[in-house]
């Protein structure tokens, strides 16, 4: 099963802000755009998300931004990808209608598929995932933004 980049994104966005606990200022759109390569429109209905979903906590105003909603040991994997994908169904037997639907195992064996690669994402929250954070930290770009620029 293949995820989306939306929650690839995602997913990567709120890895950026765990690694960085002991962060005071405010994390910006424009720094994870610039971290990632990443278009800030796209970027932008993905921090909107992850707030309305409670995952960050977002602040309005000249000098907001958003930090990690929730603790990283409290965000589940296979949560936080049920919530961001649209839909979970590796196949879709209605476009083009398969003929052999009606009597098809196939839809039964993908099923299963899903939900033991489910299973193994909910033995995971963010905390487990960005454990080895200092090595992370070392292989983020320098930021051509210094990031006192960025959340004033």
């Amino acid at each position: 099963m293949q995820l989306t980049h939306y929650t690839d994104f995602g997913i990567r966005t709120l890895m950026y802000l765990a690694i960085q606990p002991d962060r005071e200022t405010l994390f910006r759109i424009a720094e994870i755009t610039q971290v990632f390569d990443l278009s800030p429109n796209h970027v932008s209905k993905i921090v909107h998300r992850l707030g309305k979903l409670g995952y960050l906590e977002t602040i309005r105003g000249k000098s907001g931004g958003f930090r990690l909603g929730k603790s990283p040991q409290d965000i589940n994997i296979g949560q936080l990808v049920r919530v961001l994908e649209n839909s979970l169904a590796p196949i879709d037997c209605s476009k083009p209608y398969c003929r052999l639907t009606p009597s098809c195992q196939l839809r039964g064996v993908l099923a299963e598929a899903v939900t033991a690669y489910l299973t193994v994402l909910d033995q995971y929250s963010l905390a487990d995932i960005v454990s080895n954070n200092r090595e992370l930290i070392k292989l983020l770009p320098e930021l051509s933004i210094p990031v006192l620029e960025l959340c004033s």
